[in-house]
């Protein structure tokens, strides 16, 4: 009774204060936390949506695959029961796009290997769990050492199981095995090629949306942490732009892709010159990458070793972020990069005038990552190697010459 008491006595306490005009402490976090949370139930949602809508051309390919697979093999070859062609189908088209065709070949190597020693094993050994064992582990082995892929060594256990244990019930499964297996992946790459093809440049644009928007973020990141001498903030930057095998991965997986479509559907042969200028691209973003994590860390040690900042430097690293913006935007609309290029050269420049300024060993690293990173993204751009260093130069160079008498023509250029 005592504690109910005394529990009715704080809550009159505080509704007290309340109707005294003061704010209730409590009701202000919670306020906030549930809006965090509605906020995170939103970007979840909105993130399975844009899932279900990527994967949605997918699935609409696998599902006319398996139906197209079944019908060819049941109605044409006159299969009664062709499990296996839809099967073949749908594991195709599961493969990674850009490897489909790839796929393909590995679904009917590892049908042979496994028939093979399906049957050699059950001819001498007969049937029984210890011959399934043996027979599995045989496919597994045998494929390996021939060095099948993953997908060969798993299709060659799997038929070899299928073999081992429908055989004594099934006549003549070996030859339908191998024609469905044919049918289901010639299926799906007539799906691909002729009857749903992608569309090469949006598959890239999406995958390349994420690498592109990591480094940007994280060379704003690092901008900011340089600006405000935070040594936290540039090393977070550091540890999510290492951690980009994930977003680099999905770009040159979507570039392979994209050059397969465009190699087997004749609807996308006129996009090959706007392919080539992507799988141009794909190294420099690259190397891009890399550049910027050696800018970042070296920001750390400048942060760390209390080094003169000058104010163009984060400038510059900004308009790198910025830069790398552009070029996503300039290649989704499929314009020439001339804004890109614009931004990286101004960043060139401040890095420049931030040098001229004065910085320690650390913050020289800085400026000569800064070009690099320029230079990446020029020949992101289209450019040729030698075209982008000529600029990056011309651009470092101009602060020097500020308010300057231009030098005579036989006078060497200033040293950069």
């Amino acid at each position: 009774m005592a504690v109910a008491r005394n529990r009715r006595r704080v809550l009159w306490h505080r509704t007290g204060r309340l109707r005294d005009g003061l704010v209730d402490v409590d009701s202000a976090r919670i306020a906030g936390a549930m809006s965090e949370l509605r906020h995170r139930g939103h970007a979840t949602l909105r993130d399975r949506l844009h899932r279900v809508r990527s994967a949605m051309v997918l699935a609409l390919q696998a599902g006319l695959a398996a139906a197209l697979a079944w019908l060819a093999a049941h109605e044409l070859l006159g299969n009664p029961e062709p499990v296996f062609a839809p099967i073949s189908a749908v594991g195709t088209l599961a493969a990674s796009v850009g490897q489909r065709m790839r796929r393909t070949v590995e679904l009917i190597l590892g049908v042979a290997i496994g028939v093979l020693i399906g049957d050699v094993l059950i001819y001498f050994l007969g049937t029984g769990p210890w011959q399934l064992a043996l027979v599995v582990i045989l496919a597994i082995v045998i494929s390996t050492f021939l060095g099948g892929s993953a997908a060969v060594v798993i299709q060659a256990a799997a038929t070899a199981v299928l073999i081992a244990t429908l055989s004594p019930s099934t006549q003549n499964l070996e030859i339908p095995r191998f024609v469905d297996a044919f049918v289901g992946g010639g299926i799906a790459l007539l799906v691909t090629a002729v009857l749903l093809p992608l569309n090469p440049l949006r598959v890239i644009n999406r995958a390349a949306r994420p690498a592109l928007d990591l480094l940007a973020d994280q060379l704003d990141r690092a901008a900011q942490g340089i600006r405000d001498r935070n040594r936290d903030l540039c090393q977070g930057a550091l540890d999510r732009l290492r951690s980009n095998h994930e977003e680099l991965t999905a770009f040159t997986d979507a570039i392979e892709g994209a050059k397969e479509t465009i190699t087997i559907s004749p609807a996308r042969w006129h996009r090959r010159d706007e392919l080539a200028h992507y799988a141009e691209a794909a190294a420099p973003v690259d190397r891009a990458m890399r550049n910027s994590g050696t800018l970042i860390r070296r920001a750390v040690t400048m942060i760390e070793d209390g080094e003169p900042v000058p104010d163009p430097l984060p400038d510059a690293i900004g308009h790198l972020a910025e830069s790398v913006r552009l070029l996503r935007h300039e290649f989704a609309v499929g314009a020439e990069p001339q804004d890109s290029r614009e931004r990286s050269l101004r960043a060139v420049s401040e890095a420049g005038r931030a040098y001229t300024q004065g910085v320690g060993f650390s913050g020289s690293v800085v400026v000569a990552q800064v070009r690099t990173t320029a230079s990446d993204l020029m020949v992101a751009s289209g450019l040729e190697q030698e075209e982008a260093n000529r600029l990056i130069r011309a651009s470092f160079g101009e602060q020097e010459n500020a308010g300057r008498p231009a030098p005579p023509r036989h006078a060497p250029p200033p040293p950069s």
